[in-house]
């Protein structure tokens, strides 16, 4: 019942949002992966909760060929995204490619520098969170191992 109070908010809250955000699941989809980033850490804790459970919502109800249909996209479209950050990287001056280095060394930088400033109760919910996320997606990869049929 939460999750469906979460859901009718977050549906509510979308209808006031600017035109640039996204209305629904489909609309995240079809946004670059930098929008999409933007847009979810524009999320409050509850509208992030409600996204994910009308995504598993929308998930469980598709039928296993939908399914296997989804993911072959999701494949295509993250092969697509690696081949064009190649390409990318390759058609870049070693100028470019050292100042992206270098911006991605301060950025680790920074990240190292944010964990270090969290205190010891924030580092244990964040190990317990990221090994929740672990456990799930073992669990995931072991249910769908376990639903494929026996190899011949």
């Amino acid at each position: 019942m939460q999750t469906l109070r979460l859901i009718v908010a977050v549906s509510g809250l979308a209808l006031l949002a600017p035109a640039g955000f996204a209305q629904s699941a489909d609309d995240l989809r079809e946004m670059s992966p930098e929008e999409r980033r933007e847009y979810v850490q524009g999320l409050s804790d509850e509208e992030r909760q409600a996204l994910r459970a009308e995504q598993r919502a929308r998930w469980e109800a598709m039928t296993e060929e939908e399914r296997k249909a989804a993911r072959q996209q999701m494949n295509e479209r993250r092969q697509a995204e690696r081949d064009a950050m190649r390409h990318k990287w390759e058609s870049m001056s070693e100028e470019e490619r050292e100042a992206a280095r270098a911006q991605r060394r301060a950025e680790r930088e920074r990240q190292r520098e944010t964990w270090n400033n969290l205190t010891d109760e924030e580092k244990a919910a964040a190990r317990a969170q990221m090994k929740e996320r672990r456990d799930h997606e073992r669990a995931q990869r072991h249910k769908k191992r376990d639903r494929k049929p026996p190899q011949q």
